[in-house]
């Protein structure tokens, strides 16, 4: 019997692929992330520019296309990050109780965030704030819908802010970020830094948000005032 692996496709590569999920036989018996990736380009010919850039996961776990798949593996297509269904409302606590994390489909709360870092010993608490904002690539936006991979979205936002509490001793950290439909104003992430003096808590504030940019699988689709639509950083 051949192997087969189902393979699970989100926001933009849902798009492209038109279905939400399938089950691929696999053609052989050594096949990576990155063979798997030209089978699909050639099944759905729409993601075919864009597999060079898309990412995957196997079985919850981010990996590279390099990677080796199994018989019975769970695959998941994602595009870049650009940062959905609504998410649980919980924290992810960090080590040693320095700071918690989460991925929520409710409003965020600003005061929430700094009530996580603040201790006697802060001297300091830097707050980034996130917001829809009416224009992008010089054209104006009606809202932004925000997608997760909701299982390696926590745990590659806990990941990155463990890394920056590595770097930044004393230092104590909050992020939150948004999922589903957002109008103009509203707040997509909230991350706050507290620190013993100033210069910490603006650094682990901005490394944190950069990485969360950077690596965290949350997806935007921006909506013009015309209703066109499109998924950011997906350009060919």
């Amino acid at each position: 019997m051949s192997a087969q692996v189902q393979v699970r496709y989100f926001a933009a590569a849902r798009e492209l692929a038109r279905c939400d999920s399938e089950t691929v036989t696999l053609p052989g018996a050594e096949i990576t992330a990155a063979d798997l990736l030209e089978l699909l380009a050639i099944r759905h010919p729409r993601l075919a520019p864009y597999v060079g850039r898309l990412r995957v996961a196997i079985n919850d776990e981010l990996r590279y296309d390099s990677s080796s798949l199994r018989a019975g593996d769970v695959v998941d297509v994602m595009p870049p990050v650009a940062g959905g269904a609504p998410a649980p409302a919980r924290w992810l606590e960090l080590q040693e109780g320095r700071g918690r994390v989460a991925v929520r489909g409710e409003p965020l709360s600003v005061d929430e965030a700094i009530s996580v870092v603040s201790h006697p010993a802060a001297g300091g608490i830097a707050v980034f704030i996130g917001v829809v904002r009416d224009h992008a690539d010089g054209k104006a936006v009606a809202q932004l819908d925000y997608e997760a991979h909701e299982t390696l979205a926590e745990r590659e936002l806990a990941k990155v802010a463990g890394e920056v509490l590595a770097q930044h001793a004393g230092v104590r950290v909050c992020a939150v970020h948004r999922t589903g439909s957002l109008r103009v104003g509203e707040r997509a992430v909230v991350v706050a830094a507290s620190a013993p003096h100033r210069a910490e808590a603006f650094a682990a504030c901005r490394m944190l948000i950069e990485l969360i940019k950077e690596r965290v699988p949350i997806w935007k689709k921006e909506w013009g005032v015309d209703g066109a639509a499109g998924w950011v950083n997906l350009d060919a």
